[in-house]
């Protein structure tokens, strides 16, 4: 098990009182309300989501002191959004509720970048119409993940739902489960997502071989496959681009 970080043991950090006690000028809260959320620093923004800091043996700690200690440990928000909350734990004095408010905010943030437009009428006209509504919620998985879209006859998306998690490595998918709920659901067609944690866009062997199984048994139903997406970081390929389906 790797060691707890404690923020109050580091040397040379200030503000270990409570940010009640601090000057008014410089509180995070009272910044942010007098001049915007965009003048505050990253630990401010972390110590706000905390609402409030704690007690480590080694003395207090104000909630920004404990934001820039899981900087300090992660590198940068970016980072930290990434890691699961038993990570976040590791700094002393972030315990399950901290890193819970905290992974709420990180999905708040991915959620917003995922809306395009009108978030319950979202029409997707090409690969990047889809890959900016679903890269970012699909970029930081650990576990493979796949999804299928559901779209009407306008190409407007209906829902999206998720077929099966893999391991780190690959899903498994049943083309039943697939174009089930696109008949309950009326879907006029379907497009596949799934993401390579790997951080490879490129299609494997079995990913050409599943999307093709999917293409035909489309045909059967008469529910087209019209592309099927692998989501690798900010990147993505679409298959019916390479003319893989």
């Amino acid at each position: 098990m790797l060691p707890k970080i404690d923020p109050a043991a580091e040397p040379g950090i200030q503000y270990q009182v409570p940010i009640r006690e601090w000057d008014k000028s410089d509180r995070p809260r009272e910044k942010l309300m007098n001049g915007g959320a965009a003048g505050l620093s990253d630990a401010e923004l972390l110590g706000l989501i905390f609402r409030s800091g704690t007690r480590t043996r080694n003395g207090p700690v104000s909630a920004v002191q404990l934001g820039r200690a899981l900087l300090r440990e992660y590198g940068s928000l970016r980072s930290l959004s990434v890691r699961d909350v038993r990570e976040m734990m590791r700094v002393t004095g972030v315990g399950p509720v901290k890193a819970a408010q905290l992974a709420a905010a990180v999905e708040i943030g991915r959620r917003i970048e995922s809306e395009h437009g009108n978030a319950e009428r979202i029409q997707v006209c090409s690969p990047d119409d889809v890959a900016a509504v679903f890269i970012p919620r699909m970029r930081d998985l650990k576990r493979e993940v796949f999804k299928i879209v559901l779209l009407n006859t306008a190409n407007v998306i209906l829902s999206d739902y998720t077929v099966s998690e893999g391991g780190l490595a690959s899903s498994i998918v049943e083309p039943r489960a697939i174009f089930q709920k696109a008949v309950l659901e009326n879907a006029a067609a379907v497009i596949c997502i799934h993401n390579h944690p790997s951080g490879n866009r490129e299609p494997s062997r079995e990913d050409i071989r599943i999307t093709r199984q999917l293409v035909e048994a489309g045909k059967l139903m008469g529910i087209p496959v019209h592309d099927h997406l692998i989501v690798a970081g900010n990147g993505y390929t679409s298959m019916a681009e390479r003319q893989l389906l």
